[in-house]
């Protein structure tokens, strides 16, 4: 079979809405929104300018990354961007209020620590109109655009590490460390045997199963 390359992304979108002005650009993306257990977590990022060539390939759709190419994505986004920020929203919260407000929430959140505030969102596939800063959505904007796949990362690997070296102690047995929350055969084996910790989507249909 021929071998497949990984389109990598650029930052095309930012310039042209840019278009020669020196906006603060802010890409936006989500991670966990699947998940039985945690909390949705969103990461917002505005990026100095286009990723260095050194840099290129591991700023991406942080599901095509390895967890180390992740890790030191991360390392060097953290000094390198203008600013960014990290919203989540509890799991209590997505059963109080559902998923999809519970993710713009956390992206609401993860926007308002940005300082300076950008002028510009690029969001991968949402709309938060609860904001009035202008925005774009782009659907798969994870792999398209650096400033949000910069977000992407930002966001996986700072919610992988909460699922691994703070819920995992807290609630052991679950095997966060290893699944992150996903639904794998052995957190299903898991969650019959000890039942719903305080982390879980109580209104997720696998966990609701289990309770009833």
């Amino acid at each position: 079979m021929p071998k497949t390359t990984r389109t990598l992304t650029d930052f095309s979108i930012e310039t042209g809405i840019a278009n020669s002005s020196k906006l603060l650009i802010a890409g936006v993306d989500e991670v966990g929104r699947g998940t039985l257990a945690g909390p949705v977590l969103a990461a917002a990022a505005i990026l100095p300018g286009p990723v260095p060539e050194e840099y290129r390939p591991i700023i991406n759709d942080s599901k095509v990354l390895s967890a180390s190419q992740r890790e030191r994505a991360f390392a060097w986004l953290v000094d390198w961007c203008v600013s960014y920020g990290v919203g989540a929203s509890t799991a209590y919260e997505i059963d109080a209020i559902g998923i999809v407000p519970a993710t713009k929430q956390a992206m609401s959140r993860a926007i308002a620590i940005l300082e300076p505030q950008p002028d510009h969102l690029i969001i991968d596939a949402v709309d938060l109109d609860s904001i009035t800063i202008p925005q774009t959505s782009i659907i798969k904007a994870d792999s398209r655009s650096q400033s949000v796949a910069a977000a992407s990362i930002i966001a996986k690997v700072t919610r992988d590490r909460l699922m691994a070296n703070v819920f995992d102690s807290e609630y052991p047995g679950y095997g966060f460390a290893a699944h992150k929350g996903y639904g794998t055969a052995f957190h299903m084996s898991a969650l019959q045997k000890l039942g719903a910790s305080p982390i879980h989507r109580r209104s997720f249909k696998p966990v609701k199963d289990v309770l009833t």
